[in-house]
């Protein structure tokens, strides 16, 4: 491999991780409660240990981002977080026998380590619904879901979540993504 090339490979490196530096600042300058020239050095000088001493997989990110449908997932993430806050509420103060919860199993169509987690965490941040397990092998996603009820109510927690996966596919995936959630 010549000199250039491998120049080349390291810059792109670099700039695959990044997110994972910027994000690991952030989360420093979050912690410390304060932004400031000093934490932000710090904070940058604790990413790079930390991206250097501990094995970290490489995040393999499709290069693709689009705005308007980042927007699209983000109104309707706080659509989903509103409506399902008033029915956790409603069953909180509901009379009776509550509907039964429910583990269940969710096929994605993506396997990108980065949408899946992406996609995890959105899901999990709507109430009622939390991410149990990730198989990242078979691309598997386990939700535990609030009063599913019956088999109606499982398939709707399971096309919810993929719904939620598909937008962050068009935010975010690679174009082969996309044409598999479509």
């Amino acid at each position: 491999m010549s000199d250039g090339s491998t120049r080349t490979a390291r810059r792109w490196r670099i700039w695959q991780q990044m997110p994972l530096l910027v994000g690991l600042v952030l989360l420093w300058m979050l912690l410390w409660g304060e932004i400031t020239w000093l934490s932000g050095i710090s904070g940058a000088l604790v990413a790079l240990l930390v991206t250097r001493v501990f094995y970290l997989p490489p995040v393999e990110l499709s290069g693709r981002f689009n705005l308007f449908w980042a927007l699209v997932l983000a109104l309707r993430f706080a659509g989903d977080v509103v409506v399902s806050s008033v029915s956790v509420a409603a069953l909180a103060f509901r009379p009776g026998k509550l509907p039964s919860n429910a583990i269940i199993e969710v096929q994605l169509r993506t396997h990108s380590d980065f949408v899946m987690s992406i996609a995890a965490i959105v899901i999990s941040l709507v109430p009622g619904t939390l991410v149990l397990e990730i198989d990242r092998h078979r691309a598997l996603l386990f939700l535990h879901v609030l009063a599913a009820g019956d088999e109606k109510g499982i398939e709707k927690a399971r096309r919810s979540a993929l719904a939620i996966e598909a937008a962050v596919v068009r935010a975010i995936g690679s174009r082969a993504d996309v044409e598999r959630c479509q």
